[in-house]
């Protein structure tokens, strides 16, 4: 079945995948915070590419095509539906491309579709838009595909099934809000559960919240399924009083002023251990992610990706150095603290 990689990688150690494509990209300028829709992908292939490798260079296993929210609804609210096909396919060439260059997994990208309700209606739209998307992922050759962001466990579901029924691997993860529920009201544990009985390959939890309040759902999430769990929180600073990102210094600062809340390389390199500790095995950041983060993961779990070779290393500072030659530098330098 196409998606065996993904399960010999799980197989043989812990899995890290970099997402947050959608923020790092509105960070360099080349797409709309607001509309969030990743129309980078036609416009500037070279560089999402650019990303990808960063990403893998850093200690990334997975190259993720930059299809979130490149769904039909959010194409519609701009009036570009007819980017919907080239934007997927494109993007599934552009992270093709890369995970043939590095050897590593290739997956495909749906998400919250933002139109899921109560009515049949409105679950038949999304339905047809992960069948949509899942259809160009399977031509495309992809090993899994991570269906994300969900608050609805219905949706997550649904998603599921569309994936299943290309005969691709999933990993599905929902995103849980200030209470620790779906809006269904599912924990997140029977909210996994009910994945990993429907045939996800791994189910977990991503974006939302940041290291500190995700790190407490999971254990549970653990003992309740009988897959690899995920873990990819969003690198701010939540707390108890602000559980998400979206509710950070009282809500003033979701989505463009972030800066102050985000996490440094420590605190997400400790969260990738205690996450381990726990007994997650498929590991990374969402929204607001950048490489310097993903490499902080990929060496807290051991590991020394090829960027790990411009890892920090202080002896050599001019000030904070220990190489006798620096001394009198350093000497000076105190003397004017």
């Amino acid at each position: 079945m196409s998606g065996s990689r993904l399960h010999e990688r799980l197989a043989s150690g812990p899995v890290l995948c970099a997402e947050g494509y959608l923020f790092e990209l509105e960070r360099r300028g080349y797409l709309q915070a607001g509309a969030y829709v990743p129309e980078v992908v036609v416009e500037r292939p070279d560089v999402v590419a650019a990303l990808h490798r960063e990403f893998v260079a850093a200690g990334s296993d997975v190259v993720e095509a930059f299809t979130y929210y490149g769904h039909r609804e959010k194409l519609r609210l701009i009036g570009k539906e007819d980017l919907l096909e080239p934007l997927n396919r494109g993007a599934l060439a552009v992270a093709g491309q890369v995970a043939a260059e590095t050897g590593a997994l290739l997956a495909g990208n749906v998400c919250n579709t933002n139109v899921w309700g109560e009515d049949a209606a409105s679950r038949r739209a999304a339905r047809a838009m992960f069948e949509e998307q899942t259809s160009w992922a399977a031509d495309a050759g992809v090993d899994f595909v991570i269906a994300e962001t969900f608050q609805y466990g219905g949706e997550a579901l649904a998603a599921l099934e569309a994936i299943r029924a290309e005969g691709l691997d999933a990993v599905v993860t929902v995103a849980i809000h200030r209470e620790p529920v779906t809006r269904e009201g599912w924990a997140p544990e029977e909210a996994c559960r009910r994945l990993a009985d429907a045939g996800a390959a791994v189910v977990g939890l991503n974006c939302i919240r940041g290291p500190r309040t995700m790190l407490p759902l999971l254990g549970t999430v653990v003992d309740a399924v009988d897959v690899p769990v995920a873990a990819l929180p969003v690198p701010y600073r939540t707390h108890e009083a602000e559980p998400t990102f979206q509710a950070l210094d009282g809500g003033r600062a979701f989505p463009v002023a972030l800066d102050p809340h985000t996490c440094d390389r420590y605190e997400v390199a400790e969260f990738s251990r205690a996450a381990l500790d726990l007994g997650v095995r498929y590991l990374g950041l969402c929204c607001g992610a950048a490489p310097h983060h993903i490499r902080a993961m990929a060496e807290a779990i051991g590991r020394r990706p090829p960027a790990s070779r411009f890892s920090p290393d202080m002896s050599k500072h001019a000030y904070l150095g220990s190489d006798p030659s620096l001394r009198a530098a350093n000497l000076a330098f105190a003397e004017r603290l």
